[in-house]
């Protein structure tokens, strides 16, 4: 069964960077901001994951003030699934909230995540059978290759050949409802979807732990991604607003949505916290959602650029890659290479983080080369001459 707090990366196809003015006009194909979102997120999952190795005793939080904060690595749910949805839907939004084609969408998908998806998991399957199995999640065996292979890990118990594999079957299946999502969208409105997704995952969150079987599926398929995802969708829907609601202070929204949950989180700890993961998640997400919106109307600018970097904006190009190639590698610089050699804690955390971390990017970024980027037909950056063009916005990812 996947860790519940693991994070998750499930990456939607990376949006490349056009600063995106409030100003309506034709469209371009990328949205500035989301690939440097998608990599810095990517990199704090694999920080998580070292920081797991190397402080025990998790959900307590064992480490210095400093390094605390990484032991909420389950908070890029939040941003990944809330960006998924935004991502996915902005074509749709422009469009009346209608795919071109459910079976173009599907194909699209399926060429998008499978190829590396299917490659990561021969790696992470070598890689448990020949050097170490994820801690934690035993040796993988035949089921697990049917079981990962065919993405129902969140519903088919077995061993995980990696840690990070648990989000891409829950991932998967929130493609498969988004056409419905869109169908209630166009019938009944954005808000009126979201208050039922939200509804229904609610009281999924509150009967589940007095129901056996209710509360595995929660731990294993948590539903609060579902709601998450619906915000995402109706995010999307400020690239066809009206300038009344493209100028609200969506920047200063966000903080004033973070603010309190954070507070929360400071005062109650990581214990309380990680067991209540499922609330937090949902609290967090209109903070997301309202900075993909400033975002996505080119504020705040200081924060676009810093995301639009080319170090940032690069590390996002491949952060699909990163993500699901990175767990077996802690693994074995955190058990293999460095558990026995260096003091316990901090030096252990310390020389983890600077191991594992340029490996897994340069795995990252060759295995993406292979299997990635050659499936992302039609990607190309925009030329350097576009960064600051009025019309320039955000597109489907």
């Amino acid at each position: 069964m996947p860790e519940a707090h693991s994070p998750v990366a499930a990456v939607s196809a990376p949006a490349a960077a056009v600063p995106a003015p409030a100003a309506a006009g034709p469209r371009s194909r990328r949205l500035a901001g989301l690939d440097g979102i998608r990599g810095l997120a990517a990199l704090y999952v694999v920080a998580d994951h070292v920081f797991l190795r190397s402080f025990r005793g998790y959900p307590a939080d064992h480490a210095p003030f400093w390094a605390a904060w990484l032991i909420y690595g389950r908070f890029a749910v939040v941003v990944f699934i809330v960006l998924s949805g935004f991502s996915l839907a902005l074509s749709p939004a422009r469009h009346g909230w209608r795919l071109d084609a459910v079976s173009k969408f599907a194909g699209r998908r399926a060429r998008r995540i499978l190829p590396p998806y299917w490659a990561a998991l021969a790696f992470s399957l070598a890689v448990a059978w020949l050097i170490i199995p994820q801690p934690g999640h035993g040796v993988p065996d035949v089921k697990s290759v049917f079981v990962n292979g065919l993405l129902v890990q969140n519903l088919v118990a077995a061993h995980s050949p990696n840690a990070a594999f648990w989000s891409m079957a829950v991932e998967a299946q929130l493609y498969v409802v988004l056409p419905l999502l869109l169908v209630l969208v166009r019938r009944r409105g954005a808000a009126v979807m979201v208050t039922a997704v939200v509804v229904v995952v609610a009281a999924v969150g509150i009967v589940g732990p007095h129901i056996p079987r209710l509360r595995t599926f929660v731990i294993q398929s948590p539903p609060d991604l579902a709601a998450l995802f619906a915000v995402g969708i109706l995010t999307a829907g400020i690239v066809g607003a009206r300038e009344s609601r493209r100028s609200w202070p969506w920047p200063w929204l966000a903080l004033g949505a973070l603010a309190p949950v954070l507070a929360v989180i400071a005062w109650r700890g990581s214990a309380w916290t990680q067991g209540h993961l499922f609330w937090v998640d949902l609290a967090l997400g209109p903070a997301i959602a309202c900075l993909l919106a400033g975002l996505a109307t080119g504020r705040p600018a200081a924060l676009l650029r810093l995301l639009d970097a080319r170090p940032v904006r690069s590390l996002g190009s491949f952060s699909y890659s990163l993500y699901l190639t990175h767990a077996p590698i802690v693994a074995i610089v955190c058990e293999r290479i460095v558990a026995g050699r260096v003091a316990p804690g901090v030096p252990t955390f310390l020389v983890s983080l600077a191991l594992a971390l340029p490996l897994t990017i340069a795995f990252a970024r060759l295995f993406a080369a292979v299997f990635e980027i050659p499936f992302q037909r039609g990607r190309s950056l925009p030329a350097p001459a576009r960064r600051h063009h009025p019309s320039a916005q955000g597109a489907p990812a």
